[in-house]
């Protein structure tokens, strides 16, 4: 892997950027989280080919991620909007009843995990990552922690504390976690750009021009291998607060010509964001984004996109739990059939 990654060639930045600085935008018009990789990684083999393997299969067809990484703090507002406590045995429920649903792994092909759901066992006792390894469907971590000088701001650990945390994320089964330096990482970078504020699509899209230049540029003065990484980006919107609002044809179109203009074809994978987006609304733009062929598997890493009826479905009580896994398959198998352009919404408002 290290000498496949040094064999890349370097680039002029002027080249790449046109010479433009990178000035990040006001937090009033859009908000960007940094352009490093987050701390996302899949262990992989040594070799390149075994980490291109591995990530072909997350983007395989009609396949995408279900993001369960919330933190802890996250996951207990959650928790709150159905009236549960934020305990350690009611998010255990919780991604219980996610993990061993039935017929996750035909429509999920990883899941992004928080820290403490590494550790866990379901509530008859399994090891979560065991379950998902039967249901075939790839694991990966993210970290947060307290951003030092901060008031309460988290920010991913990725390379920092890297060697330490290997060992003991290699002992609990997960090949989908930070690991030592000499082993095939698959990064999911994600530069993610927030919805906050009125401004128009155009403003989105001028601002992501800027950030994935930068992104891929740092990458590629790097060395990254781009067929060993997806990349998980927020789509190309209006403002969450604007009144210009944009059909799913009009984000499919601003969306792809910025992969287009920006996103090398060796890349195998783009697994958006739902940043906000409704369930149904969510579908409908990748639905609309896979209507011609692409040359990246343009899919979804979604999370409330996913969860939203489910989590109310379930609404903490036992006898629920199989209603609120038949509302998660509906909402994976729709996007299931948009990845694959085949979506219609039919029966859906």
């Amino acid at each position: 892997m290290a000498s496949a990654l040094k064999s890349a060639p370097l680039i002029n930045k002027s080249e790449w950027v046109q010479g433009q600085t990178f000035p990040f935008p006001s937090l009033s018009v859009v908000r960007c989280h940094p352009v490093a990789p987050s701390a996302l990684f899949v262990r992989a083999a040594s070799c390149s080919d075994q980490l291109v393997k591995t990530v072909k299969t997350i983007a395989s067809p009609g396949r995408g991620i279900l993001a369960m990484d919330e933190s802890n703090a996250t996951c207990g507002k959650r928790l709150a909007s159905i009236g549960l406590e934020n305990t350690e045995a009611n998010r255990q429920a919780y991604r219980t009843l996610l993990v061993t649903t039935p017929g996750l792994g035909q429509y999920i092909s990883g899941a992004i995990l928080f820290e403490e759901t590494l550790y866990q066992s379901t509530t008859e006792g399994m090891k979560m990552v065991d379950v998902l390894v039967e249901q075939n469907i790839v694991r990966a971590l993210q970290g947060l922690v307290p951003l030092p000088g901060s008031n309460g701001e988290p920010w991913c650990q990725g390379l920092d504390g890297l060697a330490s945390r290997s060992t003991a994320y290699y002992q609990q089964g997960a090949r989908y976690a930070a690991i030592s330096q000499d082993n095939g990482l698959v990064p999911i970078v994600e530069p993610e750009i927030l919805l906050d504020g009125d401004h128009r699509i155009d403003r989105t899209f001028e601002v992501a021009q800027k950030v994935w230049a930068e992104v891929f540029f740092y990458l590629a003065e790097n060395n990254v291998l781009f067929e060993g990484i997806l990349l998980k980006p927020s789509l190309v919107t209006p403002g969450a607060e604007s009144k210009d609002k944009a059909t799913p044809e009009q984000v499919a179109e601003y969306t792809l010509k910025l992969l287009h203009q920006r996103i090398p074809p060796a890349v195998p994978g783009i697994m958006f964001l739902s940043g906000g987006q409704s369930e149904v609304e969510a579908t409908l733009n990748l639905n609309a984004m896979n209507q011609a062929p692409n040359p990246w598997h343009v899919s979804f890493s979604y999370a409330r996109a996913l969860q939203n009826t489910c989590l109310k479905k379930w609404g903490g009580r036992p006898e629920n739990v199989k209603e609120a896994q038949d509302a998660l398959l509906v909402r994976a198998k729709a996007n299931s059939l948009a990845q694959l352009g085949k979506y219609t919404g039919e029966g859906e408002s």
